[in-house]
């Protein structure tokens, strides 16, 4: 059997010998020198087209979707090949179950790679040798449901640098996984009362593979290696809603917070009923330093959007 270097090798992914991860090489203002007034220099995302990511759209082997003004690209990768049972609840890929890569170009003409996989037990170890082989870091490694079968993990992947080369390591990850290729998106509304849950929320969702989507950015500036991350790479709230029928839905998704807004946001969650699943973090390096809560509940759609909106109000969110 060939050695996961040997592969990447081949596949032209494996740094040289010697050779730094893709963050290396920074210039010295970007990695968090400070200007006479005392603040850090930020680096500011450039607006793209998508001609722009076509080279990245072949390496990925699928297109992706401008987001942000053209300033994020993003690509996603439902799990459709597996069948994900918790607490009795069939979870479609939308609600829990896609990777996704997102990358950012900045002035510099570097570009920040941001990603989520989503692999089971025994894909993990294989995919965490691909990555870490191809150079780009895991950021975290962690659970967004409860007792689910079959057993899965999500490893959140991060590189600064060349889009393609990450683009590259991205894929060659996912090909040693079960990910199936893509399909059209699929916007076609569910069973919910959808205005009932804008209502209670204050601001509008989206429907995607069967899902009601809502993602809440935060209201402040919130930078990696100094460089300004827009919503569509990822420092965001996100709620999910997957219908049940009868009025019901089925939430997953996580609240990005500060330190400071962690315990209201539990106590908030809590008190309305809906499990905590995980805390922690996705980055090493932002600024503010996030938490993120993953939350699970089956219960009456509109009961758990008044509980969700408790929670997001404790938090620094940006106004509806």
């Amino acid at each position: 059997m060939q050695t996961t270097r040997r592969r990447l090798l081949q596949m032209g992914l494996a740094l040289p010998a010697g050779a730094g991860a893709l963050t290396a090489g920074a210039p010295a203002w970007a990695a968090g020198t400070e200007d006479d007034h005392g603040y850090v220099r930020r680096m500011w995302p450039v607006p793209t087209t998508e001609a722009d990511w076509a080279p990245v759209a072949q390496a990925l082997g699928r297109p992706g979707k401008l987001l942000d003004d053209g300033r994020v690209y993003r690509t996603s990768f439902p799990r459709r090949d597996l069948t994900v049972i918790s607490h009795g609840v069939t979870v479609r890929p939308a609600l829990s179950l896609s990777s996704y890569a997102a990358f950012s170009r900045y002035r510099d003409g570097r570009v920040l790679v941001m990603g989520d996989l989503v692999v089971t037990e025994a894909e993990l170890p294989v995919v965490t040798d691909l990555v870490q082989g191809a150079g780009l870091e895991q950021t975290a490694i962690h659970k967004h449901l409860l007792a689910h079968e079959p057993q899965l993990w999500w490893t959140h992947v991060h590189a600064l640098g060349d889009a393609v080369g990450a683009a590259r390591a991205v894929r060659a990850a996912l090909d040693d996984t079960g990910t199936p290729a893509a399909l059209p998106p699929d916007t076609t509304p569910g069973d919910l009362d959808a205005a009932a849950l804008d209502r209670t929320l204050g601001r509008s969702g989206v429907w995607d593979g069967g899902i009601y989507r809502f993602t809440i950015a935060r209201h402040e500036i919130i930078t990696d290696h100094d460089r300004v991350l827009a919503p569509g790479m990822g420092p965001t709230t996100v709620l999910g809603f997957q219908p049940t029928g009868g009025g019901g839905a089925a939430v997953n998704g996580d609240i990005a917070m500060r330190a400071g807004e962690v315990q209201a946001v539990i106590r908030a969650l809590r008190g309305g009923g809906i499990g905590v699943v995980e805390l922690h973090h996705h980055m090493l390096r932002d600024r503010p330093h996030l938490f993120y809560l993953h939350f699970w509940a089956h219960a009456d759609a509109v009961e758990l959007a008044g509980t969700l909106r408790d929670a997001v109000d404790a938090t620094h969110t940006a106004a509806p």
